[in-house]
């Protein structure tokens, strides 16, 4: 009896300590097949595909699909994803110069849909903060610059003129929705909002931004001017931003009219964007750089590059300066300045604008060696 019961407690400790890996048959219901999987279409493949560039024998027979013409083949563009033709000028927008690099053309480039947005979304995309202090003390009214100018002699008045600040509209829904189809842009272009130069890894820093390497000299912002920049960067901050709105034209693309009238000598605008050498962008198909510093050694001549950050200057377009037309349309004027020893750029109107008038300004300014015969 004895082994027969060792042997017993040796199996129930066998069987005890096995690990039962499935169940036995019979048990449990067969567990229900997966859902069968939704194939995409040919379409949606298509779409987000990648795809190849592939060069062709010969291109003589290659004609603009806008207007069905193969003359002026050296304004021909051809689309890396369908291999089809467009002249520069029949693109809307008009393209200003030959692309570096891959081009797509508008059916192939999948263009983003411009957004609309909430009040909401706006004054967390402006990260606008709000005023603590008494409305009347928060805003600029006309009765402060009456104040000023009497302070001011006349004799200064004669000899130098003097910046003045933007005058927000005093409808704050106006506000909103200027700032809303500027936010609407800058989406569009995938670009962030900034009002501050900046300066990012790779590129510039901002030691390399030092008026003295200006050649010639810059001249200086003056204290009284500096003050009204301060006011205009501390009222969009609070939300009160200048009377212009980013409407699109099937021409020219993004562009700016005045949602108010602007007096002559208003500052507009800080051009803004990454700072960087203008050696490591000479090869840049960015068609809105902007010159920040031309040094004396040209290694350390610095652009102001948009195209990942940037404000309503990224939108004011420039002239055609080869045409008398053109040079009519201009109403503002590019400078540069040094404020605290540092190179910025300002956007000054040089007249009176009216409502519903669009800004333009020379790109060349006194540099004259930008291209603008194509622009419109």
């Amino acid at each position: 009896m004895a082994p027969a019961t060792s042997s017993s407690a040796e199996a129930r400790r066998f069987v005890g300590s096995r690990r039962r890996t499935e169940a036995p048959r019979g048990m449990h219901s067969p567990s229900p097949s997966p859902p069968p999987k939704k194939l995409k279409s040919i379409a949606e493949i298509l779409a987000t595909a990648r795809y190849a560039v592939v060069a062709r024998g010969d291109y003589s027979d290659v004609i603009c699909e806008q207007c069905g013409s193969g003359e002026r083949p050296d304004e021909l563009l051809l689309c890396d994803k369908c291999d089809k033709g467009f002249h520069m000028k029949c693109l809307r927008p008009i393209v200003v110069r030959i692309p570096i690099g891959s081009w797509l053309c508008t059916n192939c480039s999948g263009q983003r849909r411009v957004r609309s947005f909430s009040q909401r979304k706006i004054i967390d995309f402006f990260k606008i903060q709000k005023c603590k202090e008494v409305k009347d003390r928060c805003g600029w009214s006309h009765q402060d610059a009456r104040r000023r100018r009497r302070r001011s002699a006349l004799v200064l008045q004669k000899k130098r003129r003097k910046l003045l600040p933007f005058i927000p509209s005093e409808d704050p829904a106006q506000r909103l929705k200027q700032m809303g189809t500027l936010a609407s842009a800058l989406t569009a272009l995938e670009l962030e909002f900034s009002n501050d130069l900046t300066y990012m890894p790779g590129m510039a820093p901002r030691s390399a931004n030092q008026a003295i390497f200006e050649n010639g000299g810059m001249q200086i912002l003056s204290k009284e001017d500096t003050d009204t920049l301060e006011q205009c960067r501390a009222m969009c901050k609070r939300g009160e931003c200048p009377p212009l709105v980013v409407v699109y034209d099937s021409c020219e693309g993004f562009t700016v009219e005045a949602d108010g009238p602007i007096k002559d000598m208003t500052f507009i605008a800080e051009y803004i964007g990454d700072v960087d050498f203008l050696k490591n962008r000479e090869h840049d198909d960015c068609d809105s750089m902007m010159t920040l510093l031309l040094a004396i050694d040209p290694s350390k001549s610095l652009v102001i590059c948009p195209d990942k950050r940037g404000n309503i200057a990224r939108f004011i377009n420039g002239i055609n300066n080869h045409t008398l037309e053109g040079k009519k349309k201009q109403n503002c004027k590019c400078v540069r300045y040094s404020v605290n020893g540092e190179c910025r750029v300002f956007l000054v109107a040089t007249r009176d604008i009216a409502r519903g008038e669009r800004l333009y300004y020379d790109y060349n300014g006194y540099e004259h060696e930008y291209p603008t015969h194509h622009f419109v």
